[in-house]
């Protein structure tokens, strides 16, 4: 039975890289076939392998996103920062670290589509190609993704498996925690930026001004942070009640959006479909077929083999999950890889006798990191070149490279040093 597993799990991640528009399907597909071969079972699926806690708070902070970018907040915070900055290349730069700190809370392709067009009136006002800024955009959307529970899907598959709640992400056995881990590479990443953008020009740049059209779309997102908060006080790990509380200020936005700011039902109807449900659809698929790789016991195996490669040796296994959690995730889909990796990071962390956090910290940040390193590694990454095609503006691989392998290298290294002080 682990042979068939392993296959199905193989074959699956071969449609995930051949096929990645359709990795909904590939995930489905594969968890079907274990459903049929009876690998698991149905009340298995529904109880114990999907979790449901997630998906209610990816669903309910996607919706909030979208109500936040439709506000226009994020638009009128970056044209403040743009008239008000004292040269072109510093503001440019604060204009990637705000991306990144939107992204914390907000999900990485709709942070790089509210972002989008402020940065491409900026090159038009200054004549200047937008590749690279736009580039910027997405690695840094991608580098805060995995700073909070709500910023990314790995970082909620992270939270659940290590039993954090939202205020663990910053502060965790008295220690800081992911987020202040992350902000080490963004700072590390806002000077690599400021060293390319630095000549940019020294002149101010007036731009058109856009108009907040409610803000509250905001405080439904203050409202998130502070409920989330809460339930980390009141429950351990990613509860019920967190994916409850997400979901509801999430319907309660769509309610706003209908019957309050009187929006069409057509419209409404699209907001809802665009949302990303091929993710969601995902994630049910990779849970399933992760847990029935967990359940034959091929984790287990894996870890032992780790183990017996890297031997007493923390450093060389440190070393050895950021290498090949940055190699993998600048390839392939990192939510398949960061399900089965975290038992095996956890594992071969108590086999040292190490706390569990130095191996799974590393492997949750430069797995994330490392989908930066090429334009195909994330969707920020894919979604950010079809905005530059549409411009006129085609991305070799050679190109996002210039800007993706240094700032993917530069960032996972500070942040993993601090990881390894703070946590060995």
């Amino acid at each position: 039975m682990k042979w068939v597993v392993l296959g199905l799990a193989v074959v699956m991640y071969g449609v995930i890289v051949a096929f990645p528009s359709k990795k909904s399907f590939g995930s489905l597909g594969a968890a079907a076939l274990l459903l049929i071969l009876q690998v698991v079972s149905p009340g298995e699926v529904l109880t114990k392998l999907i979790n449901w806690n997630i998906l209610l708070i990816y669903v309910g902070s996607l919706i909030i996103a979208e109500l936040f970018i439709y506000s226009r907040v994020p638009a009128v915070i970056a044209d403040v920062i743009i008239t008000r900055s004292p040269s072109v290349g510093l503001g440019i730069v604060i204009l990637l670290m705000m991306t990144g700190f939107i992204s914390a809370f907000v999900e990485n392709v709709a942070t790089v589509l509210v972002m989008a067009p402020i940065a491409l009136a900026l090159c038009g006002k200054l004549k200047m190609n937008p590749t690279y800024f736009m580039t910027g955009l997405a690695v840094m959307a991608n580098l805060q993704g995995t700073a909070t529970l709500v910023g990314d899907p790995p970082s909620m598959i992270f939270a659940d498996y290590a039993h954090y709640g939202f205020n663990d992400f910053f502060v965790y056995l008295g220690r800081p925690s992911i987020f202040f881990a992350i902000q080490i590479g963004m700072v590390s990443g806002a000077v690599f930026f400021y060293q390319f953008f630095a000549k940019s020009g020294k002149e101010k740049i007036e731009i058109e001004k856009e108009k907040v059209l409610s803000i509250v779309p905001t405080l439904l997102l203050i409202l998130m942070i502070a409920g989330l908060a809460i339930a980390s006080f009141l429950y351990e790990g990613v509860s019920l009640f967190s994916g409850l509380v997400v979901m509801i200020l999430g319907l309660a936005g769509l309610f706003w959006y209908r019957f309050i700011r009187r929006e069409s039902g057509r419209a409404s109807l699209s907001l809802i479909k665009n949302l990303d449900w091929d993710t969601v659809f995902f994630l049910i698929g990779i849970f399933i077929v992760v847990g029935a790789v967990s359940e034959v016991g091929l984790l287990t195996d894996f870890a032992g083999f780790l183990s017996g490669v890297v031997g007493s040796n923390v450093l060389l296994g440190y070393i050895l999950i950021i290498l090949v959690s940055v190699v993998i995730s600048g390839f392939v889909d990192n939510v398949p890889y960061i399900i089965a990796m975290l038992p095996v990071a956890a594992t071969l962390a108590v086999q040292l006798n190490l706390k569990p956090e130095l191996y799974m910290f590393a492997l949750l940040a430069a797995s994330c990191m490392g989908g930066n390193l090429t334009p195909f590694g994330a969707s920020a990454n894919v979604v950010t070149l079809g905005i530059l095609k549409k411009q006129g503006y085609k991305t070799s691989f050679a190109q996002w490279l210039k800007i993706g392998f240094p700032f993917t290298f530069i960032t996972t290294f500070c942040t993993c040093v601090f990881i390894w002080f703070v946590w060995r």
